[in-house]
């Protein structure tokens, strides 16, 4: 009875390679650092999320081999006996961290937000979610069986429109949900706006920081910091695993919804605690962090001259303002052949496609890090522009 699932898989690969949509994995070496190996190559490593390049930190690997003497693995779930002290103790520094009563973490960004989400949403809720939100949202939303309100992208005007209907319905409880710096796009909601509407219609609001935190706000902790209203935001989301260089995510917020999280949230309740290796390299990525200015403020240089040199060159980066920085192509079939054109010239910036992407906007989505060397992004630069006239991008 196997074949029928055999044709229908071949069927969609087939599929899949005949769209240009064909993925791969590729063991790379060296992965933590500005130059990577691939293939016994060395290559400029500009697919990274590493924003601050904490991950090859000295003091973080040697924070985790300290902590490794307290044992390998996690054991049990956090409501057995997997709340290790030091959990406990890295959730009340996040909290003092994000000017919240609370935290909580999670074994990752994805399981997070599935979580969350879905613990707090129930079918006689509504939930408003931006277009471009990361994928994690959509599936916890999907998961809680919510009224889903997609508003087009940072569009305010959609927002209000999708919060009057809501309202009309007589349905109470309103969750407002975002990212605040968009993953494949650069750009960043609109959040100063966007909390006059939560309050003008008595809405919460969760924001996911994960990545922006460690890159914007006086001591890294995020966009809502950086614009001064993470005091309006309900539930704060971010991720260890960027500019943190470590591995995991964390909720902040009231103690009460954190508690309730602890009560209903499967993905907490139902998985592995992070072992301590992970929690001892994130309390030590977290100082890191806070006191990292000289790394925010190089990436914010680094950043800005990739994309004024991309920006006058004619390429197309959408409204990027961030490290992220997308080179929207369109075809899937062209984007492909730009890749692997940066690859031949050394450079590793991977082909971003449909679902991952909404169709017809495929890109190069370079991702720049505080220590990428000067000369390594003056290449870069000229590599793509050249790359960007043989394919007749520009």
């Amino acid at each position: 009875m196997t074949k029928y699932w055999n044709e229908m898989i071949q069927h969609r690969l087939q599929s899949f390679a005949e769209a240009g949509l064909k993925r791969e994995l590729r063991p790379v070496r060296q992965v933590c650092q500005p130059v990577l190996v691939y293939q016994g190559k060395q290559l400029l490593n500009f697919s990274s999320n590493n924003y601050l390049g904490l991950a090859g930190h000295p003091e973080i690997i040697a924070a985790e081999k300290e902590a490794a003497e307290r044992g390998a693995g996690g054991v049990a779930s956090r409501l057995i006996i997997g709340h290790d002290e030091a959990i406990e103790e890295l959730e009340y520094e996040l909290a003092r961290f994000q000017d919240k009563e609370a935290a909580l973490v999670f074994a990752n960004g994805y399981m997070a937000n599935v979580g969350i989400l879905s613990a707090f949403l129930g079918r006689h809720d509504a939930v408003f979610s931006d277009r471009l939100n990361h994928a994690s949202i959509v599936d916890g939303i999907r998961l809680s069986g919510a009224v889903h309100y997609r508003y087009h992208h940072g569009d305010l005007n959609h927002l209000e429109l999708q919060l009057k209907k809501a309202e009309q319905k007589g349905i109470k409880r309103r969750l407002i949900v975002t990212d605040s710096v968009f993953s494949m796009d650069g750009d960043v909601a609109p959040l100063k706006e966007i909390i006059f509407l939560k309050e003008k219609y008595g809405a919460a609001l969760m924001i996911d920081e994960a990545h922006a935190g460690g890159v914007f706000g006086e001591e890294g902790q995020g966009m809502a910091h950086q614009l001064g209203i993470h005091g309006q935001v309900d539930l704060h989301m971010g991720t260890f695993s960027k500019a943190f260089g470590v591995y995991g995510a964390y909720i902040a917020g009231k103690k009460e919804w954190i508690q309730y999280l602890v009560h209903t949230c499967r993905s907490l309740i139902y998985t592995t605690a992070l072992p301590p290796t992970v929690v001892g390299g994130i309390r030590k990525a977290l100082k890191l962090v806070q006191n990292g200015n000289e790394l925010r403020q190089m990436l914010a240089e680094k950043s800005q001259y990739v994309r004024r040199e991309l920006r006058e060159a004619g390429l197309d980066i959408g409204s990027s303002s961030t490290q992220i920085i997308p080179i929207v192509l369109g075809d899937e079939r062209t984007t492909l052949a730009f890749s692997e054109k940066l690859l031949a010239c050394g450079i590793l910036s991977v082909a971003i496609r449909p679902p991952t992407v909404p169709k017809g906007s495929a890109r190069i989505r370079l991702s720049i890090m505080a220590n990428h060397e000067w000369d390594d992004l003056r290449k870069a630069v000229h590599v793509i522009k050249e790359i960007a006239k043989e394919l007749e991008v520009i």
